[in-house]
């Protein structure tokens, strides 16, 4: 039983802006945008892996606009694409980084609260 409840819980994944200094419990850094976050040298990130196939395809991206009021159907419809093949192996991927230790997924999403990581995290948590 303990083991069903440790995915709920989850392993040690975080979301973060991209923007912020690396913490010292991160561990693994991810950025998980399509698109480079702007203003940021590739020097400056400290990433490991840049996971672009867990991002919301282009077109889901551009009808959101990162509009509140479209977040809920924004929400079923990334975690429709987290189903696509590309992008389960991306989620399962990411699923393996956090069981070898911390994960941090980075993005560059001004509001968390709004944007796909939290998502994200949730998926590779196992939570739909």
């Amino acid at each position: 039983m303990a083991d069903k409840k440790a995915p709920a819980k989850g392993p040690g994944i975080r979301v973060r802006r991209v923007y912020e200094a690396p913490g010292p419990d991160d561990g693994t850094r991810v950025l998980v945008d399509r698109v480079w976050p702007r203003g940021l040298a590739k020097a400056d990130a400290r990433l490991d892996e840049w996971a672009k196939a867990a991002a919301p395809s282009t077109e889901l991206r551009r009808w959101y606009g990162h509009e509140p009021e479209r977040f809920a159907e924004f929400a079923r419809r990334y975690r429709a694409e987290l189903a696509e093949p590309e992008r389960r192996e991306a989620v399962d991927h990411l699923r393996e980084l956090a069981a070898a230790g911390p994960l941090t997924l980075l993005t560059a999403v001004k509001d968390l609260s709004y944007g796909h990581a939290p998502l994200l995290a949730d998926a590779v948590r196992g939570h739909r």
